[in-house]
């Protein structure tokens, strides 16, 4: 526990730098992307733009949060503050994915309208800039992030590599506009800004509700999804395997960046003891397996006491108190 607390300080102002680098670049970005899609009339464009406008309104915020996240877990707040950030990230893309519906409803409606002319060169080439740029700002991310990536900047390294992804495709698209013009398909020109807009938009919404189907079950404190309790088992399965012990039940909640794992350990057949020395060593096993992919991490090992030690206990209690109870009689007579 000494040894996470230490690292929390460096964690948690590298999270904080990465966060406000992001923040700063999506503003530049929003700020000219507002301003291109007023000049060049493109939707595509204001697509881009309105989803940074989002993403920048509750990134602010969250700057505020990150200290909190660090903070250790007390008896008041047995999860500290884990679940401020899911549900932080829950109204974040709950927010984005409002934005993207609303974008394909309004691109609907304008092809039914017949569309509308951009320039196709302009937009090509400044989707193709920008592009260039999200890539440069991608790259900065995911190299300062470090191995361990916490849910925040996990959400911010989506929101670029999609801007990248969307921006190279918009490029593409509308230069192709060159070998379309002096063909047949030239009638389909007026819509290609508007079609743009809603594959990127359906490109973009898959993340968003995954992301919130998994805040939800964070947030509930119910168990990680059946790939990652399968992968936590074997974990402790190893760590069990050159120990008399066996996992009786694995009991795993995750919210935000933090992970509790409660191993019910069912003792010795042979001596029905425990030797809290091979616990120790099996409780650090875990943790070091479970920290190359976790943040934070919680791990405890609870004796499972099997029904036969049970039965003999209270058959124990039985004999104790019919003895007691006949001595007093002796003691009266």
């Amino acid at each position: 526990m000494d040894v996470k607390n230490s690292e929390m300080p460096q964690s948690e102002k590298r999270e904080e730098r990465l966060l406000r680098f992001s923040f700063i670049c999506s503003l530049l970005f929003t700020v000219t992307e507002i301003a291109m899609a007023v000049v060049l009339h493109s939707y595509s464009i204001l697509m881009d733009g309105v989803f940074d406008v989002a993403d920048l309104i509750l990134l602010g915020p969250f700057l505020v949060l990150v200290p909190l996240l660090y903070k250790p877990v007390t008896e008041r707040r047995p999860y500290g503050y884990a679940q401020v950030e899911s549900l932080f990230l829950i109204i974040k893309y709950g927010a984005l994915l409002a934005v993207i519906i609303v974008m394909i409803y309004q691109n609907i409606r304008q092809i039914l309208a017949g569309g509308h002319a951009v320039s196709f060169n302009s937009v090509g080439t400044y989707e193709m800039i920008i592009g260039l740029l999200c890539v440069a700002v991608f790259l900065i991310l995911r190299k300062k992030s470090g191995p361990q990536i916490t849910p925040t900047i996990q959400a911010e390294l989506f929101l670029w590599k999609q801007d990248i992804a969307g921006s190279l495709g918009v490029s593409a698209a509308f230069f192709s506009e060159a070998l379309l013009r002096h063909t047949p398909a030239r009638v389909i020109l007026p819509y290609i800004d508007s079609v743009v807009a809603i594959v990127m938009a359906l490109f973009l919404i898959r993340e968003p509700i995954r992301s919130l189907m998994d805040g939800f079950r964070n947030l509930v404190l119910f168990a990680p999804d059946a790939e990652t309790m399968d992968h936590i088992r074997s974990i402790v399965d190893r760590a069990l395997e050159k120990h008399p012990y066996a996992c009786s039940f694995l009991d795993v909640i995750q919210t935000g960046r933090k992970i509790w794992v409660e191993v019910y350990i069912a003792p010795d057949k042979v001596t029905d003891t425990i030797d809290l020395r091979s616990w120790a060593a099996v409780r650090s096993h875990i943790e070091m397996e479970l920290r190359d992919e976790f943040q934070q991490v919680y791990v405890e090992l609870i004796p499972d006491i099997p029904d036969y030690l049970q039965k003999n206990l209270s058959a124990l209690e039985e004999e104790k108190t019919s003895s007691s109870g006949n001595g007093n009689d002796a003691v009266h007579q």
